[in-house]
């Protein structure tokens, strides 16, 4: 019961601090202005971990490569406590385990970006009902416009209404339902 407590606490403190890692890189990718204060959050939330990453590893691209780095490697070492809570035998096992926990990592972070862009989706739909004109609606837009700008290529406007994001949702559960749980379960067979 304990351990159960133990890697719920875990998961959602380390999930807070990966959704807001993978937030800067996204940030930094899609060059969203960073004189907002969401942004500014985002950055002073997460500079006491980049800063030092950063010195040791340069950027590729435009990517942030220290923080996505971080960002893999909080995710690796999440995904050994919690195979560690509950019960996993490591001494057992010994290191062919590595792939299967690898693998298995990669997919949880990459099935937490899907979600974290569903949220985002999600927010600028209700903030666009709610209040057009918010000051983080600048913010929130240049996160998504390049992921719905797919969806707004093929799918007209209907009545005035952007029908984009439900299509955005619907290939969005669509991937964290088969090809990355598919990838889920192949990594806990090789475990």
């Amino acid at each position: 019961m304990i351990n159960q407590a133990l890697a719920f606490i875990l998961q959602n403190v380390i999930n807070l601090f990966l959704i807001a890692l993978l937030l800067r890189v996204y940030m930094q990718w899609v060059r969203v202005p960073f004189k907002n204060p969401f942004s500014q959050f985002i950055v002073k939330f997460t500079d006491f971990a980049v800063k030092p990453v950063r010195r040791i590893v340069p950027g590729l691209f435009g990517l942030d490569m220290g923080t996505l780095l971080l960002a893999i490697s909080l995710q690796l070492l999440l995904t050994f406590a919690l195979g560690w809570l509950s019960g996993f035998p490591f001494a057992v096992v010994g290191a062919s385990v590595l792939l299967g926990f690898g693998l298995l990592a990669l997919v949880s972070l990459l099935s937490l970006m899907c979600y974290v862009l569903m949220g985002l989706v999600a927010v600028v739909a209700v903030l666009s009902l709610v209040n057009p004109y918010s000051p983080y609606m600048v913010v929130f837009d240049s996160l998504t416009r390049p992921v719905l700008g797919i969806f707004r290529r093929w799918i007209p406007l209907v009545g005035n209404v952007d029908l984009s994001p439900v299509a955005f949702f619907l290939v969005m559960q669509f991937l964290v339902a088969f090809p990355l749980a598919w990838l889920a379960m192949l990594a806990r067979q090789l475990m």
